[in-house]
């Protein structure tokens, strides 16, 4: 037993596949039933149920004892977050708030002493609620302006309001600007300040005054000013940009350190001042999960819990780690609660469930290793014991890197097979050449597998703008021995040309492992190559050119009939030394080769139709010199590199990405102009007193020309 794992004081489980979250769990004298040291847990979860606790076991690690729930009751709606505070008018007794999605309700708890052996009788009793025209996210409560003796409930909505509650009463309501999620919110009684952290990831800080007047809830009835939002502009007090996403944010007010704000991300610790300026950031090491700044020990530092995905709760003064322990469960929220028995209990939940009150301490582990049998060496058998194992490490020693190793068979194998020529009738669909033929080619693809597999997947992927006839292909079982083939067709779709002419096509299957159906999820792919006379025809080489490149082999020359056989016009010798291409979407190629040297050149209109062909052209002298048995074949490029053809073709297409998003919001603003104008026009038909229309058809049509 580690000495660092959390020492159980009591836990429990609560009911079966419930889930909990961040704000299901809270700590506090909720029944008004004494002094600060007796503190109740109070849980909600998803499900709706509400229960509560005053733990107080015989001895450490005791399960839950009938008595020490106090109350459990099954609401009609999902508990999104449960709060004790002075939530009732007239009196300054502790209440519960639950918030629901679309209702807060406020109930007293109050306890009957019992007469008999069945102990006190709790129960719980609605003061009033509030029934919310907005999807709920969560809540905070505080002394909101300044007032005195009682609390008032802020509510924030999944899409930005917040809603305010004076007790029974509902006070005004207001949007936060630029929203688009919901974010961590916390209050700041020293500032009278809403502190949360915004979708563009930065913690933004609003006073409550402002909040108060960027609405003008006087002319409104409640329910109406919930459905609408309008007023003055709202200004955050200050902002600062973190970067991430926050978990949660917390405002402290310790006696011995400064009012702090702190804030938990997804990677780093954060500690504000309250004017939003730094006051010290953590780097965080793993994934957290919840945090609780819980006390002031030492002047100016405070210590904070901070609960991770890997099942620690870590104790930081400040910056510096001071205690890790290790928990049963991920907490997904940490309280600090002051029992009859016990002082400073750290109260965790886990997200289905798991409720667990702990204390930091070293009780050592009543764990003793058992003694080792002594007995006599003999040296001897040592002796030949050794000279054993070093005559067979001295064999694998000898051996090791000569027999060859057993190659592991795949599961499953993937081959693609390209036809050596263009099908005879075009496979050709919507190839957006207009009334032109566009070849295309035939693809096999073979799969076979050594086991039996299930839910195999084929999908075949070729360079845009070439296309396939059908790019998906389901086997709902592959039998050993017995391949599955399919065949498809590839061709151009578009007016330019493709980047490279290679494919791939991959298979994800399961294998089944004899204790599920559902088997093991695998991958296997394989790549295949085609062919450029998909792309292009022979045709007489062009006299005018604008661009060229030239490549030199270090080996003797050879014919270009010879490695581009499919190009040479029956016209034409076997010696001729020029080749013409002529490309699908309209430019042409040429290709020289030296009668004295060992040069070729490829020549062209445009600078990027000559990658290609050059591309096309060393990969048939490779497949030349490979089967010649040749392994030091090299081809050189002598001239300069074309950098400034190359930048100039960069500085275009960033031209034309920057024209697109231009027009895009030209075509965005035209657009709704036309809708607004379609509104009217609209209007106008459907009055039955029809008005003039004031030139909206002539500005309708001229809106249509320009969409």
């Amino acid at each position: 037993m580690s000495l660092f794992k959390a020492r159980d004081w009591w836990s429990t489980t609560l009911g079966e596949q419930e889930e909990f979250d961040q704000g299901c769990l809270c700590v506090g004298d909720v029944d008004n039933g004494g002094s600060g040291n007796a503190d109740k847990i109070i849980v909600g979860s998803y499900m709706g149920f509400l229960r509560i606790f005053s733990p107080h076991p015989a001895k450490p690690g005791d399960g839950l004892q009938p008595e020490e729930l106090l109350l459990e009751v099954q609401l009609r709606d999902p508990v999104v977050q449960v709060e004790v505070g002075k939530f009732v008018s007239g009196t300054e007794l502790l209440q519960l708030a639950v918030l629901h999605p679309r209702k807060l309700s406020v109930y007293a708890v109050s306890g009957t002493m019992g007469t008999v052996d069945h102990g006190n009788q709790y129960q719980i009793k609605l003061m009033y609620e509030h029934n919310l025209q907005r999807t709920a996210c969560n809540m905070i409560y505080g002394p909101f302006g300044g007032v005195k003796g009682r609390d008032l409930i802020a509510i924030q909505s999944m899409d930005g309001m917040l809603m305010f509650f004076e007790q029974e009463t509902f006070a005004f309501g207001c949007f936060l600007p630029g929203f688009l999620l919901p974010g961590p919110l916390s209050y700041s009684p020293r500032t009278d300040s809403f502190i949360t952290v915004s979708s563009s990831r930065q913690v933004e800080s609003y006073k409550y005054q402002a909040l108060a007047i960027a609405t003008d809830a006087d002319t409104r009835e409640g329910t109406e000013q919930q459905k609408l939002g309008s007023g003055k502009r709202l200004v955050a007090d200050w902002t600062l940009n973190i970067g991430e996403q926050a978990l949660d944010i917390c405002v402290t007010s310790f006696n011995q350190a400064a009012s702090s704000v702190f804030v938990l991300g997804e990677r780093n610790f954060f500690c504000l001042k309250e004017n939003g300026q730094i006051r010290f950031m953590k780097k965080l090491e793993y994934n957290p999960s919840c945090f609780l700044p819980y006390t002031s020990v030492f002047d100016g530092a405070i210590n904070t819990l901070i609960g991770n995905h890997n099942n620690m709760l870590l104790i930081y003064q400040d910056v510096t780690l001071k205690w890790a322990t290790q928990l049963p469960h991920i907490p997904v929220a940490v309280r600090v609660a002051n029992f009859q028995d016990l002082k400073g209990v750290m109260v965790t939940l886990s997200d289905s469930g798991h409720l667990q009150s702990s204390y930091l301490g070293t009780d050592p582990s009543l764990f003793q290793a058992p003694k080792v049998e002594s007995r006599e060496i003999n040296y001897e058998e040592l002796d030949v014991e050794m000279k054993e194992l070093q005559k067979k490490i001295k064999e694998a020693t000898k051996t090791q890197d000569i027999l060859p190793k057993a190659e592991k068979e795949d599961d499953l194998a993937v081959i693609a097979t390209v036809s050596s020529n263009l099908d005879a009738v075009s496979q050709a669909i919507d190839s957006g050449m207009g009334g032109e033929a566009v070849p295309s080619v035939t693809v096999k693809i073979t799969v076979r597998s050594r086991l039996a597999v299930q839910n195999a997947k084929l999908s075949v992927y070729v360079e845009p703008p070439l296309a396939v006839t059908q790019d998906q292909f389901t086997f709902n079982s592959i039998e050993p021995a017995v391949p599955r083939c399919v065949t498809l067709s590839v061709f151009l779709k578009g007016t330019y040309l493709p980047a490279k002419l290679e494919g791939d096509a991959a298979v994800s299957y399961s294998t089944p492992t004899g204790r599920g159906a559902a088997g093991l999820s695998a991958y296997m792919n394989c790549g295949m190559l085609l062919y450029f006379f998909l792309l292009c025809i022979p045709s007489p080489p062009p006299h005018t050119h604008t661009h060229n490149l030239t490549i030199r082999l270090r080996l003797a020359p050879v014919s270009i009939t010879s490695v581009l056989p499919h190009f040479v016009l029956k016209s034409e010798d076997d010696q001729v030394n020029a080749l013409g291409f002529q490309f699908i979407t309209g430019s042409r190629v040429t290709l020289l080769a030296s009668k004295t040297s060992q040069r070729y050149r490829i020549q062209s209109e445009d600078f990027e139709d000559l990658w290609l062909l050059t591309k096309e052209l060393i990969c048939r002298f490779e497949e030349y010199f490979a089967k010649q048995g040749t392994k030091d074949f090299t081809c050189i490029f002598p001239g300069p590199v074309p950098l400034q053809e190359y930048f100039q073709f960069v500085d275009r297409h960033f031209e034309l990405r920057l024209n697109d998003e231009k027009y895009q919001v030209l075509l965005s603003e035209r657009a709704v102009q036309f809708r607004a104008i379609q509104r009217r026009l609209l209007i106008r038909f459907k009055d039955k007193t029809p008005a003039p229309l004031q030139n909206l058809d002539t500005l309708l049509d001229g809106t249509y020309r320009q969409v």
